[in-house]
């Protein structure tokens, strides 16, 4: 329990002073509470926000979604009631599903009602979500080193595996999953024994493979990738990295601390959460 209370402490510093903005910054929408994860559902052409709104662990009936425009601005920031501390989203058959620490909710992609709650057995920590492109759905429980699967309603153990080294963000990619990892041995500030890095979860053989150059430099929070090209959010330090195949990863945007879960919009922008500022920034990227 001592390491959500921690957790939470974290998500309250900062939130005085917003940084500078960054280069390539497009807008930031504020007014939010704790957004952890910032996905852009395209059928519908606007920006679906989870708001922790509390101890990122506690089972308190805190937690909301909220809906921004595609220019920053809330459209709807109650949209989803009735959650504890939502985090990662995924969208598959015309459902939101989002990780809420042992539960993945189901919302109506039309309505914004919670329909469902699925309990995944085992749970400790879920985090992050994807949807890969026969519509199952994947949630990270950062806690357990496990990734688990679902397809409709039905939760099944996908792959755990040490090497996961307690993974954060994942991004469905074709025929793998790419895998943020904050790092072995957590500690009660949240940093860790050893850093985090990139893997690559193989969906046919499930085999867990680090990605070349990309081991042991950060402890990784959100992940997405175009093409070649990944992008990960670095929470404890809110730095924004890039790194493609074969080279090293490369800090390019650095916030205050707090950057979680990011989203894209799968051309050029990327939606970075800013949890200790109550803040979502959109940047353009190259």
């Amino acid at each position: 329990m001592n390491i959500f209370v921690t957790s939470a402490f974290i998500a309250t510093i900062g939130i005085a002073a917003a940084p500078p903005a960054q280069a390539g910054e497009l807008w930031r929408a504020t007014g939010l509470e704790q957004p952890e994860s910032a996905l852009f559902d395209a059928a519908n052409n606007r920006i679906i926000v989870s708001n922790i709104s509390g101890n990122p662990g506690d089972a308190d009936g805190n937690g909301y979604l909220s809906v921004l425009s595609t220019e920053g601005k809330i459209v709807t920031q109650h949209w989803t009631d009735g959650m504890d501390a939502p985090k990662g989203m995924a969208i598959a058959g015309g459902k939101l599903y989002v990780a809420d620490i042992t539960k993945v909710r189901v919302v109506d992609l039309a309505s914004g009602k919670l329909i469902a709650s699925i309990v995944i057995p085992n749970a400790v920590f879920l985090n992050d979500m994807t949807s890969d492109q026969s519509g199952k759905v994947y949630v990270t429980d950062m806690l357990a080193d496990t990734i688990y699967r679902i397809d409709g309603d039905r939760p099944e153990l996908f792959v755990r595996d040490a090497m996961l080294a307690s993974p954060n963000g994942v991004f469905a990619d074709g025929s793998r999953l790419i895998v943020a990892s904050w790092g072995k041995g957590i500690k009660p500030d949240f940093s860790t024994a050893e850093p985090g890095g990139l893997l690559a979860v193989d969906l046919a053989s499930k085999t867990v493979t680090p990605l070349a150059g990309a081991q042991k430099f950060a402890d990784l929070d959100g992940v997405i990738a175009f093409g070649d090209t990944i992008y990960a959010t670095a929470y404890m330090t809110g730095t924004l990295y890039r790194y493609r195949t074969g080279g090293a990863p490369e800090a390019v945007v650095h916030f205050k601390p707090g950057s979680a879960d990011i989203g894209t919009d799968g051309k050029s922008i990327l939606y970075v959460p800013l949890m200790n500022e109550g803040e979502v920034a959109a940047l353009k990227i190259d």
